[in-house]
């Protein structure tokens, strides 16, 4: 029997546990799934699963034989992606997680002109501040700020992310230029409510080892609308630079306190290993590699 397609069904058999369930998958008779295993067994001299009529489970050495099939068909599967890879254009599914204001406001406009480029491509954009597993969850690859933790993904860095403090000439005009962060105490600075576990204020705080600010006048967990605020003079605005760029450009706002900010930090994409000579994702990750520019 073809050994390679036995050691498929074992392994079927063995996650879905039972032979009707493989037999499934296969469109074969569970007769036929009791073949393949057979056909192992003879030809190893040994018993892999131990069956009953009620239950089956794998022997010492079925297990050890089943990890070594698991790791064998992966590098055929992974062998035969390569080579497709290598003749492939772009095209299928491909599921992309960003948090909720990098993706609503720098990244979907980039995944625009990416789909007009590839148009056998269809994305999946899931936005949203928590932390995600891409492998338990599906995704084919993040955009991630700040540095990794040790991980089995493949990371690749896009650019820089930096943050700014901001206002708008009114506010300034009627409240005054703070011009360290000990000035901040007195003034009313509008809170970003995902920045909790983020850094944000908190960044400056940990300079002074005090409170910064009053209590927020406002406070939102969407960065447009605090934009708005800050430019009709409500408060002072620390957000991402990339955010409130065309503000500052105009002079709608000001940046203050350049001296005083973190430093900037790294943007990621990084992806599972096994998916990385997909066209679609190599492409996707390439694409943003060209036109990110914070």
């Amino acid at each position: 029997m073809d050994r390679l397609l036995s050691m498929e069904v074992f392994v079927s058999a063995v996650e879905l546990g039972s032979f009707s369930a493989a037999a499934n998958v296969f469109k074969i008779t569970p007769a036929m799934v009791s073949k393949h295993i057979t056909s192992l067994e003879k030809r190893l001299g040994a018993t892999l699963l131990a069956r009953t009529t009620r239950r089956q489970k794998l022997t010492e050495i079925g297990q050890k034989y089943y990890e070594n099939c698991k790791h064998i068909l992966g590098k055929i599967t992974d062998a035969e992606a390569g080579a497709e890879a290598m003749g492939s254009k772009p095209k299928g599914h491909l599921r992309v997680n960003a948090s909720m204001w990098f993706g609503a406001l720098t990244l979907t406009p980039l995944v625009c002109d990416y789909l007009h480029q590839y148009p056998e491509v269809n994305i999946e954009l899931s936005l949203t501040d928590r932390y995600v597993d891409l492998v338990d969850e599906g995704f084919d690859v993040a955009v991630r700020i700040g540095e990794l933790k040790d991980s089995t993904l493949i990371a690749r860095k896009l650019s820089m992310f930096e943050v700014a403090v901001c206002a708008s000439p009114d506010y300034l005009a009627k409240a005054g230029v703070p011009k360290t962060p000990e000035d901040l105490i007195q003034h009313q600075c509008l809170g970003f409510t995902n920045w909790h576990n983020q850094g944000g204020w908190q960044l400056l705080q940990k300079q002074l080892g005090s409170k910064i600010g009053q209590v927020p006048r406002l406070e939102s967990d969407n960065g447009q609308a605090l934009l708005t605020a800050a430019i009709k003079g409500i408060g002072i605005i620390m957000m991402p630079k990339e955010l409130m760029r065309k503000e500052i450009e105009s002079g709608r706002l000001i940046e203050l306190m350049q001296d005083y900010l973190p430093p900037a930090r790294p943007i990621y994409a990084v992806y599972p290993s096994e998916r990385q000579l997909a066209p679609k994702l190599t492409s996707f990750v390439d694409f943003l590699l060209k036109n990110l520019h914070i």
